[in-house]
Protein backbone atom coordinates (compact mmCIF):
# COMPACT_ATOMS: atom_id res chain seq x y z
CA UNK A 1 0.00 0.00 0.00
CA UNK A 2 1.38 3.18 -1.11
CA UNK A 3 2.28 5.73 1.67
CA UNK A 4 0.92 9.52 1.25
CA UNK A 5 1.29 12.35 3.61
CA UNK A 6 1.00 16.09 3.26
CA UNK A 7 3.12 19.58 4.52
CA UNK A 8 0.93 22.52 4.92
CA UNK A 9 2.83 25.54 5.60
CA UNK A 10 1.07 27.98 8.81
CA UNK A 11 0.81 31.10 7.76
CA UNK A 12 -0.25 34.24 10.21
CA UNK A 13 1.99 34.06 13.12
CA UNK A 14 2.94 37.40 14.38
CA UNK A 15 6.82 38.63 14.67
CA UNK A 16 8.18 36.29 17.51
CA UNK A 17 9.63 38.75 20.63
CA UNK A 18 11.61 37.26 23.62
CA UNK A 19 8.60 36.08 25.95
CA UNK A 20 6.04 34.90 23.46
CA UNK A 21 4.29 32.08 24.15
CA UNK A 22 5.00 30.11 20.91
CA UNK A 23 2.80 27.26 21.97
CA UNK A 24 -0.41 29.17 21.81
CA UNK A 25 0.46 31.48 18.98
CA UNK A 26 0.85 28.21 17.01
CA UNK A 27 -2.19 26.32 18.37
CA UNK A 28 -4.26 28.88 17.49
CA UNK A 29 -3.22 29.35 13.98
CA UNK A 30 -3.69 25.87 12.85
CA UNK A 31 -6.29 22.84 13.56
CA UNK A 32 -4.02 19.92 14.93
CA UNK A 33 -5.22 16.18 15.29
CA UNK A 34 -3.69 13.18 16.87
CA UNK A 35 -0.44 12.19 14.98
CA UNK A 36 0.86 15.77 13.32
CA UNK A 37 4.02 16.88 13.56
CA UNK A 38 4.67 20.59 13.89
CA UNK A 39 7.74 21.68 12.21
CA UNK A 40 9.23 25.18 13.71
CA UNK A 41 12.05 27.01 12.47
CA UNK A 42 14.54 27.18 15.23
CA UNK A 43 14.97 30.86 14.45
CA UNK A 44 11.42 31.88 15.85
CA UNK A 45 12.21 29.90 19.38
CA UNK A 46 15.67 31.72 19.25
CA UNK A 47 14.20 35.00 19.35
CA UNK A 48 10.88 33.63 21.82
CA UNK A 49 13.83 32.73 24.64
CA UNK A 50 15.98 35.97 23.92
CA UNK A 51 18.98 33.89 22.30
CA UNK A 52 19.84 37.46 20.10
CA UNK A 53 22.87 39.34 20.55
CA UNK A 54 24.19 42.18 18.98
CA UNK A 55 25.89 41.98 15.46
CA UNK A 56 29.03 43.70 16.44
CA UNK A 57 29.68 40.84 18.83
CA UNK A 58 29.14 37.88 15.97
CA UNK A 59 32.59 36.57 16.59
CA UNK A 60 32.54 36.85 20.23
CA UNK A 61 29.39 34.69 20.34
CA UNK A 62 30.81 32.44 17.73
CA UNK A 63 33.53 31.79 20.48
CA UNK A 64 32.10 31.75 22.88
CA UNK A 65 29.15 28.74 21.53
CA UNK A 66 32.53 26.83 20.09
CA UNK A 67 33.33 23.67 21.49
CA UNK A 68 35.67 22.45 18.98
CA UNK A 69 37.12 23.72 16.08
CA UNK A 70 37.00 21.28 12.92
CA UNK A 71 37.94 23.15 9.75
CA UNK A 72 38.87 26.99 8.90
CA UNK A 73 38.82 28.16 5.58
CA UNK A 74 40.30 31.44 3.97
CA UNK A 75 38.10 32.94 1.48
CA UNK A 76 37.86 36.57 -0.33
CA UNK A 77 34.92 37.10 1.62
CA UNK A 78 36.48 36.23 5.00
CA UNK A 79 37.45 33.11 6.87
CA UNK A 80 35.01 30.12 7.46
CA UNK A 81 34.42 28.29 10.35
CA UNK A 82 33.46 24.64 10.66
CA UNK A 83 32.91 23.92 14.43
CA UNK A 84 31.21 21.28 16.86
CA UNK A 85 28.49 23.83 19.21
CA UNK A 86 27.41 23.87 22.40
CA UNK A 87 24.44 21.86 21.35
CA UNK A 88 26.81 19.00 19.74
CA UNK A 89 26.05 20.10 15.89
CA UNK A 90 28.84 20.36 13.53
CA UNK A 91 28.47 23.55 11.35
CA UNK A 92 29.52 26.73 9.95
CA UNK A 93 29.82 29.78 12.67
CA UNK A 94 28.56 27.47 15.50
CA UNK A 95 24.97 28.07 14.23
CA UNK A 96 25.45 31.98 15.09
CA UNK A 97 23.36 33.54 12.12
CA UNK A 98 21.98 37.25 10.71
CA UNK A 99 19.46 35.86 8.46
CA UNK A 100 15.98 36.36 9.45
CA UNK A 101 17.19 38.67 12.70
CA UNK A 102 15.96 41.66 13.96
CA UNK A 103 18.29 44.82 11.81
CA UNK A 104 21.83 44.48 13.76
CA UNK A 105 21.41 41.54 15.74
CA UNK A 106 22.25 37.50 15.26
CA UNK A 107 20.37 34.75 16.42
CA UNK A 108 22.17 31.93 18.85
CA UNK A 109 20.62 28.77 18.80
CA UNK A 110 18.27 27.70 21.81
CA UNK A 111 20.45 26.50 24.60
CA UNK A 112 18.75 23.08 24.42
CA UNK A 113 16.99 22.25 21.36
CA UNK A 114 15.50 19.29 22.53
CA UNK A 115 14.27 20.82 25.93
CA UNK A 116 12.90 23.60 23.83
CA UNK A 117 10.65 21.40 21.73
CA UNK A 118 10.01 19.35 24.79
CA UNK A 119 8.04 22.77 26.12
CA UNK A 120 6.56 23.39 22.79
CA UNK A 121 4.76 20.12 22.51
CA UNK A 122 3.87 19.80 25.98
CA UNK A 123 1.79 23.44 25.63
CA UNK A 124 1.02 22.41 21.79
CA UNK A 125 -0.72 18.74 23.54
CA UNK A 126 -2.33 20.42 26.65
CA UNK A 127 -4.08 23.45 24.38
CA UNK A 128 -5.42 21.12 21.69
CA UNK A 129 -5.80 17.86 23.59
CA UNK A 130 -4.16 16.80 20.23
CA UNK A 131 -0.99 14.01 20.89
CA UNK A 132 1.80 15.94 18.55
CA UNK A 133 5.58 16.02 17.93
CA UNK A 134 7.53 18.47 17.19
CA UNK A 135 10.68 18.98 15.47
CA UNK A 136 13.21 22.17 15.86
CA UNK A 137 14.76 22.78 12.05
CA UNK A 138 18.05 25.06 11.13
CA UNK A 139 19.50 24.53 8.01
CA UNK A 140 22.97 23.26 7.44
CA UNK A 141 25.50 22.07 4.76
CA UNK A 142 26.31 18.62 4.45
CA UNK A 143 30.21 17.30 4.22
CA UNK A 144 30.95 16.41 0.28
CA UNK A 145 27.45 17.81 -1.20
CA UNK A 146 26.91 21.45 -2.45
CA UNK A 147 24.06 23.50 -1.38
CA UNK A 148 22.05 23.32 2.41
CA UNK A 149 19.16 21.27 3.72
CA UNK A 150 17.28 21.31 6.86
CA UNK A 151 18.07 19.29 9.47
CA UNK A 152 16.24 18.66 12.57
CA UNK A 153 18.41 20.20 16.15
CA UNK A 154 15.54 19.51 18.47
CA UNK A 155 12.62 16.74 18.70
CA UNK A 156 10.00 15.82 21.26
CA UNK A 157 7.30 13.13 20.42
CA UNK A 158 9.01 11.52 17.54
CA UNK A 159 11.22 9.10 16.86
CA UNK A 160 14.30 10.04 15.21
CA UNK A 161 14.90 7.11 13.73
CA UNK A 162 13.06 4.59 11.92
CA UNK A 163 15.39 1.65 12.68
CA UNK A 164 14.63 -1.03 10.74
CA UNK A 165 17.82 -3.35 11.65
CA UNK A 166 17.46 -7.04 11.96
CA UNK A 167 14.26 -6.54 9.60
CA UNK A 168 14.64 -7.98 6.23
CA UNK A 169 14.21 -6.53 2.69
CA UNK A 170 11.87 -6.86 -0.14
CA UNK A 171 14.25 -9.45 -1.63
CA UNK A 172 14.68 -11.08 1.87
CA UNK A 173 17.81 -10.15 2.63
CA UNK A 174 18.62 -8.99 6.25
CA UNK A 175 19.13 -5.36 7.05
CA UNK A 176 22.19 -4.88 9.25
CA UNK A 177 22.46 -1.03 9.42
CA UNK A 178 19.18 0.22 7.59
CA UNK A 179 18.30 2.71 10.40
CA UNK A 180 16.85 6.10 8.30
CA UNK A 181 16.78 9.41 10.44
CA UNK A 182 13.55 10.10 10.30
CA UNK A 183 13.35 13.72 12.39
CA UNK A 184 15.87 14.82 9.28
CA UNK A 185 13.69 13.70 6.60
CA UNK A 186 11.01 15.54 7.83
CA UNK A 187 12.53 18.46 8.82
CA UNK A 188 13.78 19.02 4.74
CA UNK A 189 10.65 18.62 3.48
CA UNK A 190 8.64 20.68 5.60
CA UNK A 191 11.69 23.15 4.73
CA UNK A 192 9.87 23.17 0.94
CA UNK A 193 6.73 25.06 2.25
CA UNK A 194 8.22 27.05 4.55
CA UNK A 195 11.01 28.53 2.67
CA UNK A 196 13.79 31.15 3.57
CA UNK A 197 12.12 33.76 2.85
CA UNK A 198 8.23 33.16 3.04
CA UNK A 199 8.15 34.33 6.40
CA UNK A 200 6.26 31.02 7.08
CA UNK A 201 8.44 29.70 10.12
CA UNK A 202 5.93 26.67 10.67
CA UNK A 203 4.54 23.75 8.69
CA UNK A 204 2.57 20.69 9.88
CA UNK A 205 3.23 17.14 8.32
CA UNK A 206 0.19 15.00 8.77
CA UNK A 207 -0.01 11.20 7.46
CA UNK A 208 2.82 10.40 9.49
CA UNK A 209 1.90 9.77 12.79
CA UNK A 210 3.36 6.05 13.17
CA UNK A 211 6.63 8.07 14.17
CA UNK A 212 4.72 10.10 16.78
CA UNK A 213 5.40 8.79 20.30
CA UNK A 214 5.82 9.85 23.93
CA UNK A 215 7.43 12.93 25.39
CA UNK A 216 10.37 11.12 26.87
CA UNK A 217 11.82 9.81 23.29
CA UNK A 218 15.06 10.26 22.51
CA UNK A 219 15.58 13.91 21.14
CA UNK A 220 17.61 15.03 18.05
CA UNK A 221 20.40 15.04 20.34
CA UNK A 222 20.43 11.21 19.72
CA UNK A 223 21.49 11.90 16.07
CA UNK A 224 24.92 13.40 16.90
CA UNK A 225 27.27 9.92 15.63
CA UNK A 226 29.52 9.54 19.13
CA UNK A 227 33.26 10.72 18.90
CA UNK A 228 34.18 7.12 19.03
CA UNK A 229 32.69 6.63 15.75
CA UNK A 230 33.44 10.07 14.17
CA UNK A 231 35.88 9.11 11.27
CA UNK A 232 35.81 12.89 9.89
CA UNK A 233 36.99 14.96 13.45
CA UNK A 234 38.63 17.23 11.71
CA UNK A 235 38.92 18.47 8.26
CA UNK A 236 41.31 17.35 5.44
CA UNK A 237 43.79 20.07 5.47
CA UNK A 238 43.31 19.92 9.53
CA UNK A 239 44.73 16.16 9.32
CA UNK A 240 47.80 16.55 6.78
CA UNK A 241 49.05 19.37 8.90
CA UNK A 242 48.06 16.99 12.12
CA UNK A 243 50.44 14.30 10.80
CA UNK A 244 52.91 16.26 9.47
CA UNK A 245 53.51 17.84 12.68
CA UNK A 246 53.43 14.39 14.48
CA UNK A 247 55.83 12.74 11.87
CA UNK A 248 58.67 15.56 12.34
CA UNK A 249 58.57 15.89 16.30
CA UNK A 250 58.66 11.80 15.83
CA UNK A 251 61.56 11.97 13.73
CA UNK A 252 63.38 15.00 15.64
CA UNK A 253 62.88 12.75 18.99
CA UNK A 254 64.95 9.91 17.19
CA UNK A 255 67.44 11.90 16.45
CA UNK A 256 69.49 12.64 12.97
CA UNK A 257 69.70 9.17 10.62
CA UNK A 258 73.18 7.44 10.78
CA UNK A 259 74.64 7.76 6.90
CA UNK A 260 74.99 4.36 5.59
CA UNK A 261 78.54 2.73 5.85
Amino acid sequence: MAVKFSIEGVGGLPEIAAGDDLAALIAGAVELADGDIVVVTSKIVSKSEGRVVQADDRDAAIAAETVRVVATREHEGGVTRIVENRQGIIGAAAGVDASNAPHGTVLLLPVDPDASARALATGIRALTGATVGVILSDTLGRAWREGQTDIAIGAAGVHVFDDLRGQADASGKPLAVTMPCVADEIAGAAELVKGKASGVPVAVVRGLGRFVGDLDLPGARSIQRPAERDLFRIGADEAYNEGYRDGFDEAQAEGPLNPAG
